[in-house]
């Protein structure tokens, strides 16, 4: 593990140290932090090989987020559009880190380009109260794999209910988690530069 990052469990065992199949979810907020390639590949650098990387949208769908409360738009339209948004954090995260852009889990580690995943037959509700964390949660459970959600901050005490009312995961989160063995989090030890702190999409 990384002398940069606290860890805990949310259910289940330590998936980050596992030899089985892993997925990561990386928070938005995360690549608003400085230097965030070298914290994300210091944490990845601790992960089995099969490990899948699920990118928050964090200030790219903050945006998308912002125009749809100005001026409210179908919920179906701007689920999909902040879902294409998803694509565009992967494929920032997947050049810095010099992985390469998958569109389903693989036997090594790679970013999963989630528009190309989602379309191919998963369905999810369409609305704001389903974000990546959802998303990373339902590849967890079709690659039986564990989960590890790293955002900016440690997660409320309490498990998976606390964790959702809490506002730290999607309300979605604990309807597809319940397929899940192990899940896990991590947070960088240093505090966030001041700004907001989403995670969503």
């Amino acid at each position: 593990m990384s002398d940069r990052w606290l860890h805990g469990i949310l259910r289940g065992g330590v998936t980050e140290r596992s030899a089985g199949p892993l997925v990561v979810k990386v928070g938005g907020s995360l690549l608003a932090r400085p230097r965030w390639a070298e914290l994300i590949a210091e944490l990845l650098a601790g992960t089995p090989r099969r490990c899948t990387v699920v990118v928050g949208g964090g200030p790219v769908v903050d945006g998308l987020r912002t125009i749809d409360a100005a001026a409210p738009q179908a919920a179906e339209a701007m689920h999909w559009r902040a879902i294409e948004a998803l694509g565009i954090t992967a494929r920032i995260v997947a050049e810095a880190l010099s992985l390469p852009l998958v569109d389903a889990p693989q036997a090594t580690r790679g970013v999963l380009d989630v528009p190309v995943w989602l379309r191919r037959d998963v369905t999810l509700p369409a609305g704001w109260h389903v974000t990546s964390d959802s998303i990373a949660a339902v590849v967890a459970a079709a690659a039986a794999a564990g989960l590890l959600l790293a955002k900016s901050v440690p997660p409320p005490v309490g498990g998976v209910p606390a964790v959702a009312a809490g506002g730290w995961v999607d309300a979605h989160f604990p309807v597809v988690a319940a397929r899940l063995a192990h899940i896990a989090w991590a947070a960088p030890i240093s505090p966030m530069p001041a700004g907001p702190l989403r995670d969503e999409r």
